[in-house]
């Protein structure tokens, strides 16, 4: 059984790369009827923040990735971690190293003189003598000092790793008896059970280290796949200014759920030419093997494309829900289907329907003023008071191809093209030349107000034309 886990820790909250890695991890998972583990890794609690351990489960809720069991806390595991450092020292595969840090920086100031790699010289590995008084020890591994040390990669291949130079006897627990991040990573990895690990390749330097504490303890040791990382346009590190941000952030700015996983799959992984994925065919598809060697590009203007065809397809009442978050409430509006239907076919995020929305049901209070001097010339008056007059004397009116046989008829007794009646009525519906269907405008926000407007817009503008 394939047994996963997403490891985030604490100091920030969740952003995009993490949650690529997340949806790696559990999609793998679940298409080999495996488990898919979450575990906070806050042991530094120096930098740990509540807050940001919180928002990381907000986040796998609203995305929907659900994990197996309870959420397991590093902070809450001192003494398993204790016991196994006891394990290696009673054993001899760990030593107390009395080096002071003035020492270590004096060891470190002589290395870099001779141009060699600052590292530990091993000084206490074997030490059995007396212990300096007024130092608390550190607890090293040892590790080996000579050799290589492979790693065997799903996605990478075969990596292999000179010990001289990367490797001396690292530390697995610091003066104040608190264990390292590579200890704990290999010992919570170990006893959850976690067979295969799926994580960014700037993971990949601390993997020999957890591969030696593995080893050490005896433990059966995973199968490693290390994902490159997600770069800009220009092929750089992403940045916030990219959209390496918080996860949430995109709930604000109007994604769906849906939209999001699907563009994270695709950042890495393709199967054919295939851009559109439910998440049924993911995890019928998904296999960490076929994950790209090359780092990814964030591509805004895709994932605004994947997030309109979301959006495009979604049901009216889930839309209206989702809407009541940026201050638009629909769920009992009589033209609920309308405004839905007309809105969504133009929309990219769900704040941008909610602007589209607010710009219908709110009458305007400018009027764009190159807009104006375009379309509201001095015929314009005259159509759209003949306009109201047809519009006052039709009875039920209700849909948009009701306002729209209106329009028609004015259009058919004046001998004009639909401009002439179009751009200065959106004009005065809208306060602009562009927007949703007319048709639909009118029949949202109905007759009474589409009079109102139309007599609003005609006072004000030709006001403003005779200054």
């Amino acid at each position: 059984m394939v047994v996963t886990r997403f490891a985030p820790s604490p100091t920030g909250y969740l952003h995009i790369g993490g949650l690529r890695t997340a949806l790696f991890s559990y999609l793998w998972a679940r298409r080999n009827g495996g488990k898919f583990v979450l575990r906070i890794e806050d042991t530094d609690q120096g930098r740990n923040s509540e807050a940001a351990a919180q928002a990381i489960v907000e986040a796998f809720e609203w995305i929907g990735l659900e994990h197996d069991g309870e959420i397991l806390y590093q902070s809450q595991r001192g003494e398993v971690y204790g016991q196994y450092i006891q394990q290696l020292l009673d054993e001899g595969k760990a030593y107390r190293c009395y080096m002071s840090k003035e020492e270590l920086d004096a060891l470190r100031e002589e290395q870099t003189a001779r141009k060699e790699r600052p590292r530990y010289d091993g000084r206490y590995r074997d030490f059995d003598g007396t212990p300096p008084e007024g130092v608390a020890p550190v607890i090293r591994i040892k590790a080996p000092q000579s050799g290589t040390i492979t790693v065997r990669d799903g996605i990478k291949g075969e990596i292999t790793f000179n010990v001289d130079d990367i490797l001396d006897d690292f530390i697995i627990a610091r003066s104040d008896g608190s264990p390292t991040y590579n200890f704990v990573v290999a010992v919570d990895d170990a006893l959850m059970g976690i067979n295969e690990v799926i994580r960014g390749d700037d993971h990949l330097s601390n993997t020999p280290k957890q591969m030696i504490v593995y080893e050490a303890l005896g433990f059966e040791m995973p199968k490693f796949y290390h994902v490159p990382m997600i770069h800009n346009q220009s092929g750089k590190k992403l940045s916030k200014r990219d959209g390496a941000t918080d996860v949430m952030a995109y709930k604000e700015m109007g994604y769906l759920p849906e939209a999001l996983l699907n563009f994270l799959v695709r950042l890495g992984w393709s199967h054919g030419d295939q851009e559109i994925f439910s998440r049924d065919e993911m995890l019928q598809l998904f296999s960490p093997a076929d994950i790209n060697k090359s780092a990814s590009i964030y591509n805004v203007e895709k994932l605004d494309w994947l997030n309109g065809h979301y959006i495009k397809n979604a049901d009216n009442t889930l839309l209206a829900e989702l809407l009541e978050h940026h201050d638009i409430f629909l769920l009992s509006h009589d033209k609920k289907e309308i405004i839905l239907d007309e809105v969504k076919e133009r929309a990219k995020t769900l704040k941008e329907m909610a602007t589209l929305i607010k710009e219908i049901l709110e009458t305007p209070t400018q009027y764009d003023e190159k807009a104006v001097k375009k379309a509201f010339k001095a015929d314009a008056v005259e159509v759209l008071n003949l306009f109201s007059a047809r519009l006052a004397e039709k009875e039920g009116l209700h849909l948009p191809t009701d306002y729209h046989g209106v329009m028609e008829a004015v259009v058919a007794e004046k001998e004009i093209g639909f401009g002439k009646i179009g751009q200065p009525l959106r004009i005065a519906l809208m306060g602009r030349l562009t927007g949703p269907g007319l048709d639909s405008i009118m029949a949202i926000i109905g007759r009474e107000e589409t009079l109102s407007r139309i007599e609003k817009a005609i006072a004000v503008i030709t006001a403003e034309l005779a200054q």
